[in-house]
């Protein structure tokens, strides 16, 4: 008799839609419960020592653990390749309660000078008030991480593309770098979504996500996680988010992203095909001094998007001629486009980082930054393309 064959793999959507989540075990309910508990009982009084101590699988307190979250972490870890997932109440509070379990004082965090003005924040504001050291270079240029890294680098840090002018890293040769000093890499997938691009699979040691963005999809929740190896998250479960930020994540949120996860795969195609129209479109307006999107054949990262990214993703900025008052001007004559400084929503989305999200970076520290005064960025919505065209000509003829 011939040998059977394993089955292949599910693909991503299936998996996005199916994994870790038997319905006939969950009293045949087509979508998972939400588990509204904030503790949990045990059998005897030994039940609950063995689970304090990790001797025991099972749930403590929702703070550490809950069913609901349980299963998004087990899909977010499946749809990146990772060993393991943590999710949390933010972004931030995925970037932080890593961040605090990782680095000790005296410790260096090396950073790619382009950075989420809340992570710029936190890593120049926060951790260096705590003696870490905090150093920015241009990691598009592998070699400038190869002059800066030292012993002391225990965490390399960036985000590709980079937010919020499009700047792409070469995951693997940064991750090449980093872990022959011994430092661990932690990329920022949020623009992509592990739909588009796997961190962990070119290298990366952990990879973090705004779940507010893409993940959820529908701007009413907001939520973070965290990828990689199971022992160094329990570390930031029962350290970094328990003890150090206490950012955990709501069951019914984590139920919105479990539904989010459903047509993660149909709505980044859209998202990619409207940021590619927009992109085009104003890459031939003589108001537009330049277009940042990887999807251009102009993009002077192309190959490097091609080879790491899926598709170009669904972010597209640009600088206007005129600075940052025709920044501001285009900004105020958006009709349908709706100005708001978050991402990966149903509804396109564009802010104007100098005035908004990097409005507290002086302009040195902008322009040190690589963010423009006139820079623009869209976040490509579910819309008819024609009707986002529109609204983009018209903007851009008040600047």
């Amino acid at each position: 008799m011939a040998e059977l064959q394993p089955l292949r793999k599910p693909g991503f959507a299936t998996r996005a839609i199916h994994h870790a989540y038997d319905a006939y075990a969950g009293e045949g309910a087509l979508n998972p419960p939400i588990y509204l508990s904030s503790t949990y009982t045990f059998p005897t009084v030994e039940d609950g020592s063995a689970r304090f101590a990790g001797e025991q699988a099972g749930y403590v307190y929702s703070r550490v653990g809950n069913p609901t979250t349980a299963l998004l972490e087990q899909r977010i870890a499946d749809l990146e390749n990772g060993e393991a997932a943590l999710v949390t109440a933010s972004g931030m509070g995925a970037t932080t309660s890593l961040m605090w379990t990782l680095l000790q004082p005296g410790d260096e965090v090396i950073a790619d000078k382009t950075l989420y003005g809340c992570t710029f924040g936190f890593f120049n504001h926060g951790l260096a008030k705590f003696g870490v050291k905090i150093t920015h270079v241009d990691m598009t240029e592998p070699a400038t991480l190869e002059r800066a890294i030292s012993g002391a680098t225990k965490v390399v840090f960036f985000e590709s593309p980079a937010n919020p002018n499009m700047r792409l890293i070469d995951i693997a040769a940064i991750s090449a770098i980093a872990h022959r000093y011994g430092a661990k890499v932690v990329v920022d997938n949020t623009y992509c979504t592990p739909y588009l691009q796997r961190p962990i699979e070119l290298g990366a040691d952990y990879v973090v996500h705004s779940a507010t963005k893409y993940l959820g999809g529908h701007g009413d929740l907001i939520a973070g996680a965290i990828v990689g190896p199971k022992e160094s998250l329990d570390q930031v479960r029962f350290y970094g988010i328990k003890d150090m930020t206490g950012a955990v994540l709501s069951s019914q949120d984590a139920f919105l992203i479990l539904r989010g996860l459903k047509t993660l795969s149909l709505r980044m195609h859209r998202h990619c095909e409207n940021a590619q129209g927009i992109a085009e479109f104003l890459a031939a307006e003589a108001k537009v001094e330049i277009v940042h999107f990887p999807g251009l054949t102009t993009f002077p990262q192309l190959e490097l998007a091609r080879r790491q990214m899926k598709l170009p993703g669904g972010m597209v900025a640009f600088e206007l001629k005129g600075g940052i008052e025709a920044g501001r001007r285009f900004m105020n004559a958006l009709q349908l486009i709706t100005r708001a400084v978050s991402l990966g929503d149903a509804e396109s989305l564009a802010q104007h980082p100098a005035s908004m999200t990097h409005s507290f970076y002086t302009p040195e520290e902008r322009a040190a930054h690589m963010i423009s005064e006139g820079l623009v960025r869209i976040s490509a919505g579910l819309e008819d393309l024609e009707d986002l065209l529109i609204d983009v000509d018209q903007a851009l003829q008040a600047t």
